[in-house]
């Protein structure tokens, strides 16, 4: 692997096949989001066996076997904050990773520092200095310079060395286990975005109502197919805030759309035919086929859930900190919420909170429900250390 930069389809087999061989590699992808429906792949960069190698996609046209390595069940592939990647594989292979490890998340589970970007974590566990990124580069443009090879291969250099480091201390700390879980959990979360009902996740639903919801849910797919037909990015079709107003505004006509303000440009005028009948469509939907509301989180019960979840949140930061992982990771705001909503509401026609739930009970399940039955109290009981709360439990 002399050369930094394969061309060659041939070159690109071997690479795969020493990767077979090796049974575990760092990869990294560089790549341009700005412009096209889905992310741009413009650069692969491995290392493996101590050496580090980038692929040119826009050479190299049949990545298949490196996508048929990524989901097999012997080769391990190590990434830093990998979603991306995830992303690519699952697009471009239609499976999951089968064996892959973030440096990210592991990170996570033996400090209490998560997310932490790739230069810091180089300078961290090794204490060495990863090339800076090269955040304003145009990765499509060739030929690619040497500074630039070297920098995306920086991405990849220290990986496997991070990895050995990390496996050991969370096979001494027991918590390997955890590790499979939060990789696994990532991995699944990501592929969730090719299945779930997307258009839930605007901002701004829980004012709507479910005739207007329907008419989110169907201009939400046209957008998507338009998109996709362009190879635009989304939003450059038509804004979230705009498909609320519209929704909320139901034009009937092509005259009254373009009279709302911001959809009175050129590339609306051809649009607008499709979106009025799109919003027709969703008019004739008949009440029971209609979405369900959207929780409203200005109601009194998710004020409280919110006040107590805070309260929680004081109990889950010193029990992460007493045991060294990130809070970040363990639970998140809506995570302690949704542990209220189901264990003092009783709300349980939502699946089981995560904090009850895996590893993550074994770190704090237990401590958050007994603060919330008041079985436990909580005191400073010593102000130089970084846990300073003590737990005690009530007779």
């Amino acid at each position: 692997m002399s050369n930094p930069l394969i061309v060659q389809q041939s070159e690109f087999l071997a690479l795969c096949d020493q990767i077979l061989d090796a049974g575990i590699v760092a990869f990294d992808t560089e790549f341009v989001s700005e412009f096209t429906y889905r992310p741009e792949l413009s650069l692969l960069q491995f290392a493996l066996n101590g050496h580090t190698v980038a692929v040119d996609p826009y050479q190299v046209k049949d990545l298949s076997p490196w996508w048929d390595i990524m989901t097999n069940e012997s080769t391990t592939v190590v990434v830093h904050g990998g979603r991306e990647e995830v992303r690519f594989c699952r697009h471009f292979s239609g499976s999951k990773p089968n064996k892959l490890i973030d440096l990210q998340i592991a990170e996570g589970l033996r400090s209490r520092s998560f997310p932490i970007s790739y230069t810091a974590l180089v300078a961290r566990v090794l204490n060495e200095k990863a090339g800076s990124k090269e955040t304003r580069t145009d990765w499509r443009r060739r030929p690619l310079t040497q500074q630039q090879i070297k920098y995306a291969l920086d991405d990849v250099k220290y990986v496997l060395k991070i990895w050995r480091i990390q496996e050991k201390e969370l096979r001494d700390l027991g918590r390997v286990e955890w590790a499979e879980a939060e990789f696994q959990r990532m991995i699944d979360e990501v592929n969730s975005e090719f299945h779930r009902e997307n258009w839930r996740r605007l901002s701004g639903l829980h004012k709507l109502k479910p005739r207007e919801l329907a008419i989110i849910r169907e201009l939400f797919d046209w957008r998507d197919e338009v998109a996709q037909e362009k190879d635009q990015p989304a939003r450059r079709i038509l804004r979230d805030d705009l498909l609320i107003e519209l929704a909320r505004r139901k034009p009937a006509t092509t005259q009254d759309l373009i009279a709302t303000r911001d959809l009175n440009r050129k590339n609306m005028f051809k649009l607008a035919p499709e979106v009025v009948e799109r919003i027709a469509k969703a008019q004739q939907i008949p009440n029971d086929k209609l979405p369900k509301l959207v929780e409203n989180p200005n109601t009194q019960q998710n004020q409280d859930e919110q006040v107590i979840g805070k309260l929680l949140g004081i109990a889950l930061a010193n029990r992460c900190a007493e045991m060294n992982v990130s809070q970040t990771l363990v639970g998140t705001s809506a995570d302690l919420r949704h542990l209220v909503r189901y264990h003092v509401y009783r709300e349980h026609s939502e699946e089981k909170p995560r904090l009850m739930a895996g590893w993550r009970a074994d770190v704090c399940g237990e401590l958050l429900t007994d603060v919330l039955d008041g079985k436990i109290s909580m005191r400073v009981a010593d102000l130089e250390s970084d846990h300073p709360l003590h737990f005690e439990r009530q007779d």
